[in-house]
């Protein structure tokens, strides 16, 4: 189980955050991009991380959410509102429920990941995860503090593996991890692009919509890899791989 914090501006929300996942039993965090490089070391993430200062300084730090994210099977992105080419959206219970479920069956380590404390994710990052997922709150003020946001999920997820309830969420098909999938994302670019379907320059919406597509159905690492094979027959026919050999 690991919290990913995708390019976090303040150190205290770091330290804080990993403080929130430690009083609930978790000790893995990951931090994408982060402003400050050092955050470890700062006085504000230290004071702020209390009795949590060995996931702080454990805490892994990557250049980008797919790295954050390797090896994961499971992932959901943080935010208020379902996206319009965005993947299922569902509430933080269902989501902790699916997630413990998941874990339980021993499916692969599973993910919640943050935005900017300003912005939130991008919807390049929240079509990267399977689900998308909101924790219900006022209409009318319901942006959280981002270690606030960490500390519920992560309350979320203990109440779902220490007293699990009756799962009323519809069992995850799927299970291809993250990077598995991106790398299926640009075969499929390579190959919608060698047919003439799409234009890198111009891109418009149809790789977005195809990742909403393809978070729907919930890929398992057999059908990754025959869409990867297809895309590579696309790309280089196979008189064309024959005529090379000879």
């Amino acid at each position: 189980m690991r919290f990913v914090l995708v390019e976090p501006s303040h150190c205290g929300n770091i330290g804080a955050a990993a403080r929130a996942i430690r009083t609930m039993g978790f000790r893995h965090l990951c931090v994408v991009d982060p402003r400050e490089p050092g955050y470890r070391g700062t006085a504000e993430a230290v004071a702020l991380a209390a009795n949590a200062i060995e996931v702080l300084q454990d805490s892994l730090s990557t250049s980008t959410l797919v790295e954050a994210l390797d090896g994961a099977t499971l992932a959901f992105a943080m935010t208020g509102y379902p996206r319009e080419f965005g993947p299922p959206h569902v509430a933080l219970r269902d989501a902790a429920l699916q997630a413990a479920a998941w874990l339980g069956e021993q499916r692969g380590p599973v993910a919640f990941v943050f935005g900017t404390e300003r912005t939130g994710l991008t919807n390049r990052d929240v079509l990267r995860c399977h689900y998308s997922c909101a924790i219900p709150a006022d209409a009318h003020l319901g942006s959280l503090n981002l270690a606030q946001a960490v500390q519920v999920a992560a309350y979320e997820m203990r109440c779902a593996l220490v007293s699990p309830r009756d799962a009323t969420a519809p069992e995850l098909p799927g299970g291809a991890p993250i990077e598995m999938i991106e790398r299926l994302f640009d075969s499929l670019e390579q190959a919608l692009t060698a047919i003439g379907f799409h234009d890198p320059q111009v891109p418009k919406r149809s790789m977005a919509r195809l990742r909403s597509l393809f978070a729907r159905a919930g890929l398992t690492v057999s059908e990754v890899e025959l869409l990867m094979g297809i895309c590579a027959a696309i790309v280089e026919p196979k008189y064309l791989r024959a005529g090379r050999k000879k």
